[in-house]
């Protein structure tokens, strides 16, 4: 059994904190958070302790899963990884790369175990439909949010495009070449929404928005390649498979879906999949897949290798957002 941790307290670091308690093999020592009117409503609300610094927690633990503002993320993680204990730290990584750059260094010498928790590689619905994903060739992502004030201390490519960058990297075997975006600042001081073209050395393009002042709730993505197109929507937990075959297979089958390619080219027959979507807590599942790399000494399933890969892009995405804005100045 690991004992565990919990650094912040507020909405997303109670979520943690229930998931937890729902995994037998971590033992919940208690929860740290700096504002102590928090710090005590969650110790009543939970009958846990709340430890009185970060230090105290630290010794008490093995592993400490951080879910503090992203500002916090990289002393935290640091102090942690100095003290040689295993970390779970909410994305993004850090805030800035030259940060990640030095938590890297920080997890060789500590020789622990460090995940990103880029939560959306655990949603059920990606899942389902991760191993039919193969050299998509374009990509689409639509992540928009009713604005919530939390979150704001950083742009929304950092607060939520980061989840859609995660999984682009994830699923396209290939360098990324190119990077372009814009953004604007509607409601805070950073872009609260963001459209970024990505395009790999292997030819594939990706199309992401994300925005943090919609009217409606989306987390949409769609994969195109060769003979299908994988649409998975991580809000609603569902996927969709849609296939382009040889009609030769459906000529006796007088309810198949028929296309004719024009031409003389000859018939495609289209399929439509819907795969079973198991009903999954992510934040747990990504947890409970901490403690198996843990104690099993295997490769994180999102390692800080990845977090830092995906801050990398997100920076090249407000770069260009940034170069924009000057030139519109101008």
């Amino acid at each position: 059994m690991q004992k565990i941790g919990v650094l912040g307290a507020g909405h997303l670091g109670k979520i943690h904190l229930k998931c937890i308690r729902q995994i037998t093999n971590y033992e919940l020592v208690g929860f740290y958070d700096p504002d102590k009117d928090t710090a005590q409503k969650v110790s009543e609300e939970f009958g846990l302790p709340a430890f009185a610094s970060i230090e105290a927690l630290m010794d008490a633990v093995d592993v400490v899963d951080i879910v503090t503002p992203t500002i916090a993320h990289f002393s935290c993680a640091a102090e942690a990884l100095q003290r040689r204990k295993h970390v779970f730290i909410e994305k993004p990584i850090v805030a800035t790369p030259d940060e990640a750059r030095q938590l890297i260094e920080l997890a060789r010498h500590a020789g622990v175990k460090v995940q990103v928790g880029h939560v959306e590689r655990f949603n059920p619905a990606f899942l389902a439909v991760k191993d039919v994903i193969r050299n998509p060739m374009f990509i689409e992502t639509h992540r928009l949010a009713h604005f919530n004030p939390r979150g704001t201390d950083v742009p929304v490519v950092l607060d939520l495009m980061v989840h859609d960058i995660d999984i682009l990297l994830s699923v396209v075997d290939s360098e990324v070449t190119s990077v372009s975006a814009s953004g604007v600042a509607v409601v805070s001081n950073t872009p609260d929404i963001t459209n970024a073209r990505i395009g790999f050395a292997n030819g594939c393009v990706a199309n992401l928005t994300a925005s943090r002042i919609s009217l409606k709730n989306m987390r949409k993505s769609r994969f195109f390649q060769k003979d299908a197109y994988i649409n998975v929507d991580f809000l609603d937990k569902t996927a969709e498979i849609v296939r382009m075959t040889d009609a030769e297979k459906a000529k006796d089958d007088p309810f198949a879906m028929l296309i004719d390619l024009g031409n003389g080219k000859g018939m495609r027959q289209i399929s439509f999949e819907r795969p079973t979507v198991l009903p999954t807590n992510a934040i747990q599942a990504e947890l409970e897949s901490f403690y198996e790399a843990v104690v099993n000494n295997k490769t994180p399933m999102v390692t800080i290798e990845d977090g830092f890969k995906v801050l990398l892009v997100a920076y090249q995405i407000l770069e260009k957002i940034a170069e924009n804005n000057r030139q519109f100045s101008e």
